[in-house]
This record gives structure tokens, sequence and C-alpha cells, in this order.
């Protein structure tokens, strides 16, 4: 920044500042304090870091050579960041007032102020960035662990009941087997098993108090015949459509001794039948997360691809999916769409801002509504809901960075800021409309992205 300048100008600045020497450790500012004036770094070194809604991010290491506080200087801001000194460092200051001096007797520093300034501020703007994706990972994977923990749960449990089914199968069927039965009765005990098999995985259930009255009707029928725990078979019989018409046809057909055998091996079977069911859709609903999780993140494919808006759309609503279940209700209005050339993962960023805005909005209760449709060259996409809407007082700020309407701690006031640059680095505009009771976020994207 100084070389170029002469021997006179050197010697004019250097009786313009002071020379400060501070310990490791040392604070040097503090993110929010105003700027006291401008610094060249003569030995040692200083982190900065930045402070994004109680997270500390590092932001760069500054070393001997370096200077700091010129663009808070050039923009009258307050320090971006904190900065503390990581060795013992050696300072040259000057006030601002002797700052806007050095600027006035050497003009050609301006140029390596403003490049340094410049380079700063990217490095700001990239920390923000990554902050904001990190959070918003954050979120997505607590609410993916969330969704894949019940299914795994469940799957887990099931297995281990699974195993104490067929533990206790082997010495029913071999006692079955002792049992003297005719052609006619293996027939009827082939039908039975076909048809309560069949009714327990149909999934019709009984409401909670007609299921609680027959599994008490059957429990007397069993205590009445004798038969064990029949409290255990109960629940399980019932789901399988039995009623105590079903069971006197059983006594009908077996002797009374091997009663409690054949209702046994019938309840055992029909729980492992439904374990496995329940086994094989615990982990459907994994590998669907998975695959959801997969082409969300366009996972193996390139970063520029054609894409499917609504399967992207799909796949968000999927990731969500731990948000919406506490009653938010879903009206989705696809037009037909063509295949637009975009970053795939950015797109789905947009998309989780926007809904997981929308679903708040609604306290998780409310509608919401996602509109496609094509309007000339741009599709549109349209993320609504019912809740309480943007106050007009603030709906001009609802872009800035780090600006949120949400409760402390719920908004970082980053997703809407990254939904903007998103839409606009593919060529397209975002909007929004809002009163109570009616808030729409457009975005229309070029069905033809051009470089």
């Amino acid at each position: 920044m100084f070389a170029h300048l002469h021997d006179d100008q050197l010697q004019c600045i250097a009786k313009l500042g002071t020379e400060i020497r501070l310990d490791r450790g040392t604070q040097i500012a503090r993110q929010g304090d105003p700027p006291d004036g401008f610094y060249i770094i003569l030995d040692g070194q200083i982190d900065w870091t930045r402070n994004v809604k109680g997270e500390v991010i590092p932001a760069v290491t500054l070393g001997a050579g370096e200077v700091f506080a010129e663009l808070i200087l050039l923009l009258d801001e307050p320090y971006p960041t904190s900065g503390r000194a990581l060795t013992s460092v050696h300072l040259y200051k000057l006030t601002p007032d002797d700052f806007w001096k050095m600027l006035e007797l050497c003009p050609g520093v301006m140029r390596g102020i403003l490049k340094i300034a410049v380079q700063r501020s990217q490095i700001h703007e990239t920390v923000t960035q990554q902050q904001a994706k990190l959070i918003s990972l954050g979120t997505l994977s607590a609410g993916l662990a969330h969704e894949l923990n019940n299914p795994a749960a469940a799957v887990r449990s099931n297995v281990k009941n699974l195993e104490a089914a067929l533990q206790t199968l082997p010495p029913l069927a071999l006692k079955l087997h002792r049992q003297p039965m005719t052609e006619e009765q293996i027939a009827f005990l082939s039908d039975l098993y076909n048809r309560t098999t069949t009714v327990a995985l149909s999934g019709g259930q009984l409401d909670s108090i007609a299921q609680s009255e027959a599994e008490d009707e059957i429990t007397e029928w069993l205590e009445a015949h004798e038969v064990a725990d029949a409290w255990k078979l109960a629940p399980m019989l019932v789901s399988a459509g039995m009623d105590v018409g079903q069971l006197d046809e059983v006594t009908a057909q077996v002797t009374a001794d091997c009663l409690e055998c054949v209702l046994t091996w019938l309840e055992t079977t029909l729980t492992g039948i439904k374990l496995l069911e329940d086994i094989k859709l615990g982990s459907m609903r994994i590998s669907e997360l998975i695959t959801a999780m997969k082409n969300y993140s366009y996972m193996d494919q390139a970063p520029l691809q054609t894409i499917d808006v609504h399967e992207g759309i799909e796949n968000t609503l999927i990731i969500l999916k731990h948000k919406l279940k506490y009653g938010t209700v879903v009206k989705r209005e696809y037009k037909e769409l063509p295949r637009i050339c975009a970053y795939g993962p950015q797109l789905n960023q947009v998309w989780t801002n926007l809904i997981d805005n929308a679903i708040d909005a609604g306290t998780g209760k409310g509608h919401l509504w996602i509109r496609t449709s094509v309007e000339g060259e741009y599709i549109l996409v349209e993320i609504a809901d019912d809740g309480v809407g943007i106050s007009t007082d603030v709906q001009s700020r609802i872009f800035d960075q780090f600006f949120t309407t949400k409760e402390v701690g719920k908004g970082t006031g980053l997703g809407l800021d990254i939904a903007r640059r998103i839409v606009l680095g593919h060529k397209g505009k975002i909007s929004f409309e809002s009163r109570p009771g009616n808030t729409r976020f457009q975005v229309r994207l070029p069905i033809h992205l051009s470089k």
C-alpha cells in the first residue's frame, strides 16, 4: 500500500500516527464497536471472528504488513467482527481524522485501501453465507434425524418382538402336529389363517371404544373356554377380524384340549406377520427419507443440470415433514411445467426457506398452498399461507440480511436474503404480497437460463 510513496510522504504519515504494543490475548475490538482509528500491523497476529445469532464464526487472521478498520472508517460503520491478539502485537495507529488526512496527503493510497476494503467485505459476506448454510443444514439434519429415529426405533422394537414370536412358534407347531386332524380340519385352519391374515394386514382399525369392547368380549369367551393368557390373545384376534361367532366355529372344528394350542398358534403367527409388515413399512420409510435427502442435495450430479421443479418441492416437503405433522395442511395446485436448467441444491434452499417460513406463520396448524404455472418465458412458483401476515411497516426490510419477524432464537434473518440471492443468481425474480390471512411469496425462474 505504501511502497510507491516518496520518502517525504512516508515521513509525513510516520508523524501522524502512534505505536501501540499489546500482549497476547488482548481484546483489540469488539463486534459493534465504533471505528476508533486505522491500524497497520507491524508485528504479530490478530484473529477476527463474527458472532451470528450466538454462534462465533472465524472470519480471518491478519499478520504483519496488513491493515484493519479501513472499511468501517470509509463507511462510518461499527466493527463487523471482533479481534483478539493471537500473539504479542505491535501496531501503528492513525486516528480517524489522521486517516482522512493521510488520504488527502497521499491520494494514491486510496486505491490500495479500496482494494482491501472490497476483499474484506467479500470475506464478511462469505462468513455470513456459510453460517446461513450451516444453520439451514442444522435444521434439516435435526428434522431428518427425528424422522429417521421413529421408523428405526420401530424396526428395532419389532425385530425384538418378532424374535420372541419365532421362538414360540416351533413348540406350538410340534404340539399341533401331534394332534390327530382330518383333512377337513386342516383345510378349515388353513382357510382361517388366510382370512385372518388378510384382515390383519388390511390396516382397517376399529375406533378405540369399539376395539376395547370387542377385546373384552373375546377375553370373556377365551376365559370361559379355559384358554390361558386370554388378555394377551384378544387384541390380535380382534385385529384379525375375529369375533365370538368365529371362535364358536373353531370349537366346532377342533377338540377342547386342542383349542388353546390352535388359538395361540394363530395369534402368534398373525403377530409375526404383522411385525414383518411393520418392519417393511419402517424400512421403506427410512429408504424414502434417504432417497429424498439424496435427491434434495442432488448428490452425484453436476451442479448445473436440467431439473424438475415439482420434484425438488416434493423432496423439500419430505425433508420438512417433521414440521408439517403438527397440523399444517398442504394444498398443491400444480400446473404442467417444463424442466429448467438450474442449480438444484440452491433452488431447494429457496423452497426450504419459503416453506419453513409459511409453516411458522401458521404456527404449525394453518394452510400451506404451493402453486405452479408458466408465465411466458418464466415458470412461477407461489408459496402462500394463511398466517398473521407481515406488518406493512417492515415489509420493505423483509429481504434485508439479519432482519427477522420471528421471536428471538427462532429466526436468523438469513433465509429470505439467501433465497433472494439464489433467485437473482438464476436471473429470476422474487416478490411477495402480504395481508392478514394471505401471504404469498412468488418466485419466477427463466425456463432457459443464460450463463
